[in-house]
């Protein structure tokens, strides 16, 4: 069975979370696969991927306060020991950060949707303090 691919560009505001579940679907609508996997793959080191709540806003600041206490910037005392810090002090803990999540997602496909929970979306988790475009490839297989 052949597959098919897209490349989403998202353009973030910041550190936090950008949802692309509304684009993901099209995609899916639009591939005329009736079963499959679509794959979410990002292509950048210091940002990451999330299937996360999206029914309250809250969860999203929630887990993005979560993280900056977690990895804070490296001019913070604790992180005093970070020798990468090529493009500022929110280069290394945006990789750390990256680390600790996932850079691909896996999510079924049946009957030609999604077979996200009711609740879910899927997020881009920007981990970089000023904007980036970021690319996501989709791939319906």
């Amino acid at each position: 069975m052949a597959g098919t691919q897209t490349l989403l560009t998202i353009a973030t505001r910041g550190q936090g979370l950008y949802e692309f579940t509304d684009e993901a679907r099209r995609f899916v609508d639009g591939a005329g696969i009736d079963a499959g996997l679509l794959t979410a793959f990002v292509r950048h080191t210091s940002c990451s991927l999330l299937i996360q709540e999206n029914a309250d806003p809250d969860v999203r600041h929630d887990l993005d306060a979560f993280f900056r206490r977690l990895v804070p910037d490296a001019d913070a005392p604790s992180m005093a020991y970070l020798v990468h810090r090529d493009e500022g002090p929110d280069d290394m803990p945006a990789h750390i950060k990256a680390a600790l999540t996932a850079v691909s997602l896996s999510i079924p496909v049946s009957a030609g949707r999604l077979m996200l929970g009711t609740w879910q979306g899927l997020y881009l988790f920007e981990h970089r303090g000023r904007p980036h475009r970021r690319e996501i490839v989709l791939h319906l297989a």
